[in-house]
């Protein structure tokens, strides 16, 4: 098992990840499994109410719009980021969380560093597999990097110069 950063915390990642190529005959009939966005979308029926948690990888150049309607349904969401300057991630987090109101696992997968983790976790992401050659525990640090963002942010919809008017009335 992989370990993974789950909301600030380091845990042992259980979930099988399926390429993009992989087929129906390809998702194991029980256990944790993410399979790719084209998969779910052609198969959602049987692939939701097999034994184990069943979650979908989006990648970067797909957007979150196709599972509007299996948004409950979803324990988890992963996003690809296949290389570290693909900032497209962070913004299909953002819709997931705010525009279509996820409250499942979001996860980020692929070409992930420490040097991301605060600000995916501004975007609503609550879990990180990084690359593997991070150190995942040193990378628990980089929650604590910044005490304070002036920008708002799923985690922090109120920006600190309204949070500064407010504590001063």
């Amino acid at each position: 098992m992989s370990k993974l950063i789950n909301r600030t915390q380091l845990t042992s990642d259980s979930s099988r990840l399926l390429d993009k190529a992989a087929t129906l005959a390809d998702v194991p009939p029980t256990g944790d499994v993410i399979v790719p966005l084209a998969l779910w979308l052609a198969h959602r029926e049987t692939l939701a109410p097999r034994t184990g948690r069943t979650g979908v990888w989006i990648d970067s150049n797909e957007g979150p719009e196709g599972l509007a309607d299996d948004i409950a349904r979803l324990p988890l969401i992963a996003v690809n980021f296949p290389k570290f300057n693909d900032g497209r991630g962070f913004s299909i987090g953002r819709l997931l969380r705010e525009r279509y109101a996820y409250k499942g696992e979001l996860r980020a997968i692929g070409d992930v560093l420490r040097d991301q983790l605060l600000f995916l976790d501004r975007c609503g992401f609550d879990a990180f597999a990084l690359r593997d050659d991070q150190d995942v525990e040193a990378a628990l640090g980089a929650f604590n990097d910044f005490t304070e963002a002036y920008q708002s942010s799923v985690t922090q919809p109120v920006p600190l110069f309204r949070r500064r008017v407010a504590s001063a009335e």
